[in-house]
């Protein structure tokens, strides 16, 4: 179940930096209160993975899935650039992740 709140928070992630997109500081609420109650929860199902997983693991995963998911959003939404180089090193970064879940003893 760790692992679940991992990814989970992850994805939450993913969502926090996606919203700070929107953030002007103007008067307009739902893009703070997006970034607030993403961040939230991904910090708190950080909190709650580590309590079983090793800190530099789920860090290193918590990073990798918000980072990964954050490139790929911006790359098929926000149509920022998709190079060969840009792609492979995604892949690369996927793949440590799924390594780190591989070798991890718990």
């Amino acid at each position: 179940m760790p692992w679940v709140y991992l990814m989970l928070a992850g994805l939450f992630e993913i969502g926090f930096t996606t919203s700070m997109r929107y953030i002007d500081w103007s008067m307009r609420p739902w893009p703070i209160l997006a970034f607030l109650v993403f961040s939230t929860l991904s910090f708190g199902l950080l909190l709650v993975a580590v309590r079983d997983i090793p800190l530099g693991t789920a860090y290193a995963v918590w990073t990798g899935i918000g980072a990964a998911g954050t490139v790929l959003i911006g790359t098929f939404v926000y149509g920022e650039p998709a190079g060969t180089v840009r792609l492979l090193l995604l892949m690369v970064l996927i793949g440590s992740i799924i390594g780190l879940k591989l070798v991890s003893s718990h």
